[in-house]
């Protein structure tokens, strides 16, 4: 259980900051990641860190329950899936960030949803 908890901060805080720092300094970030998404060689390396968490995360806690610890899992799941996307198709991170270019509210939006979900994996893992 201890590995839950550890697993459910560390995701939950995660999801708090990062969403917050891109609400708060929406242009900023969001013109870099842009600009970022067109360089094979970010998309490389942010694949690397996303399988190596994601992995970590299916092997620690590979829980597949009908409780608020399946979001953990889910979450490594999606991690792990998307390193191996991007360390094998790289350009398709090209492809996909102009989806999201051409909406602001639909990322705003996640990242409200995001915020939420983050604090509740925190709630969770008091």
């Amino acid at each position: 259980m201890e590995t839950t908890i550890f697993l459910a901060k560390f995701w939950g805080w995660l999801l708090v900051i990062i969403s917050l720092i891109f609400l708060f300094k929406k242009r900023t970030f969001l013109e870099e990641i842009y600009r970022l998404a067109e360089d094979k060689g970010f998309a490389l390396l942010s694949g690397y860190v996303a399988f190596i968490v994601g992995l970590m995360t299916v092997i620690l806690h590979n829980v597949w329950v009908a409780d608020w610890r399946v979001i953990i899992t889910v979450f490594g799941w999606i991690s792990l899936i998307k390193g191996v996307t991007r360390i094998g198709f790289p350009g398709f991170m090209q492809k996909f960030t102009t989806l999201f270019k051409n909406s602001p509210m639909l990322i705003r939006f996640m990242l409200v949803i995001m915020i939420f979900l983050g604090v509740w994996l925190v709630w969770m893992g008091r």
